[in-house]
């Protein structure tokens, strides 16, 4: 319920207060000099509230955006472990470079300015960063501002709304050629990094994510079954990796060499509650195997291309790889045309014989 309280201000001028009180609801005031203002903030407000639609800038006014990232990562973040340490990553450099900015005075100009900064600043390596890493930059902030938005109520609307992401390039499939497919196996298979070659072998023969793989826990792997059962992925769907030949030799090796004071297949060394990490370990691989312009995700590509070249239909891979749609795998087409060619062909020889 509102109510209004007249306040003397001298020279026989006045203030009105507001003071809303809602049960369940936190407390809301405000000052006007016209009681006609106070009268239609009281009244419009209290409706918001009763509606769950009231924002109050008293939230935005108090944090900024560091300790938004930091209440962010410690109360939504860490309950997704698979995701942490990569989005974790992307917020911190959002800390550094704005974090100093109250909510209350973030917008669309101060955010595009910095995602220019994120732009044209190169990395340790000397790059610069494509547009779509740092739309992956944007979107690990834009989720932390809708939950900022829907959950905490600490910012009216999401400031992302009102920026585009960058256009990406259209990708161009960067698959192994049979050379440089052996030449990786070979020189992974010399690897000092303990997993390395049978993780790149799960990525070749099943076309899974990196994050995937290096997250697998024994309870994920079926040794009787021949297949690995994903239960979180990134489609949010259950997803099964039949595991054949050489990875399935690999794994079951490891499955009776497994250390029994780790879950994880694939665990780190020093400490083994974490997954091992393999970047050193592969950029090195690919040094030594002479292949340029190639990430680890390109093993991913390389399995489907393959599986394209072999005869596999698009909702097949699609099914494979975990795609919800047939669009991602359009990009596999073309592989498969000596492929198609032939089941035209042998549909056309039994429809018409020999006329």
């Amino acid at each position: 319920m509102a109510t209004i309280e007249k306040r003397p201000l001298g020279n026989n001028k006045f203030s009105y207060r507001v003071r809303i009180r809602i049960k369940g609801k936190p407390q809301e005031t405000a000052s006007f000099e016209r009681l006609t203002d106070a009268r239609l903030w009281a009244q419009q407000t209290e409706a918001d509230i009763r509606r769950g639609k009231y924002f109050s800038h008293s939230n935005a006014k108090k944090f900024n955006l560091s300790q938004l990232i930091d209440k962010y990562i410690d109360e939504y973040l860490v309950n997704k472990p698979k995701r942490l340490e990569d989005v974790k990553a992307k917020l911190e450099w959002w800390k550094k470079t704005i974090g100093y900015v109250l909510l209350l005075e973030l917008n669309s100009s101060a955010l595009v300015k910095a995602r220019q900064k994120l732009l044209d600043i190169p990395k340790k390596n000397g790059e610069k960063r494509s547009f779509s890493t740092v739309n992956r930059y944007t979107s690990a902030l834009s989720h932390c501002f809708s939950i900022a938005v829907n959950e905490w109520n600490l910012l009216e609307s999401n400031p992302f709304n009102k920026i585009s992401n960058l256009e990406e390039p259209k990708g161009v499939v960067r698959y192994l050629s049979d050379d440089e497919r052996v030449r990786l196996l070979e020189v992974v298979s010399q690897s000092k990094s303990p997993y390395l070659e049978v993780i790149v072998m799960i990525a070749l023969s099943t076309g899974a994510r990196q994050g995937e793989i290096l997250n697998l826990e024994w309870s994920n792997v079926d040794i009787k079954g021949n297949k690995i059962v994903l239960f979180e992925t990134k489609n949010g769907e259950k997803r099964v990796l039949p595991l054949k030949g050489k990875a399935l030799e690999m794994v079951k090796d490891l499955y009776n060499k497994r250390d029994y004071e780790s879950n994880l297949v694939f665990p780190s060394i020093k400490d083994k509650k974490v997954p091992i990490q393999i970047r050193d370990s592969w950029e090195t691989s690919l040094k030594k195997a002479d292949i340029k312009n190639f990430r680890f995700h390109d093993l991913r590509h390389t399995a489907a291309s393959y599986l394209a070249m072999n005869g596999a239909t698009p909702s097949e891979i699609a099914e494979i790889l975990g795609h919800k749609t047939l669009q991602m795998v359009k990009r596999y087409s073309h592989l498969s045309e000596s492929h198609t060619s032939s089941v035209v062909e042998r549909m056309n020889q039994k429809m018409f014989g020999d006329r």
